[in-house]
């Protein structure tokens, strides 16, 4: 594994549902996400909330799904493994946008 590889990696998911998908119907989603963390061994965690910005500025995007790694090459076994993808070819369709974004946490030292 290279050394930039190396390190706690996230995974971001920032959806907005399509119209017409029920709450009941994100939850079941959500906890079939979430149990991809007992089938995926490069999946170390899983996370996920709706915005409760004051803002409003999500632009439509309200659940935010975070899966930590602890590689980039995690994420890439992960993308491959056949309950990922099983998983994910049922969930995208459900989506009217969605985002994804991989980052690895960085400190700021002051």
């Amino acid at each position: 594994m290279e050394e930039g590889e190396k390190g706690e990696v996230k995974h971001i998911l920032l959806a907005k549902f399509k119209e017409g998908i029920s709450e009941q119907q994100i939850e079941n989603y959500t906890k079939q996400y979430a149990n991809l963390v007992n089938l995926v061994p490069s999946m170390k965690a899983f996370r996920w909330g709706k915005d409760v910005s004051q803002e409003n500025l999500h632009q439509g995007f309200t659940h935010v799904f975070e899966s930590t790694f602890e590689s980039t090459q995690g994420i890439t076994e992960y993308i491959h493994h056949p309950d990922h993808v099983e998983f994910a070819n049922m969930l995208l369709p459900q989506f009217e946008k969605v985002i994804v974004v991989d980052y690895k946490p960085t400190k700021v030292q002051l």
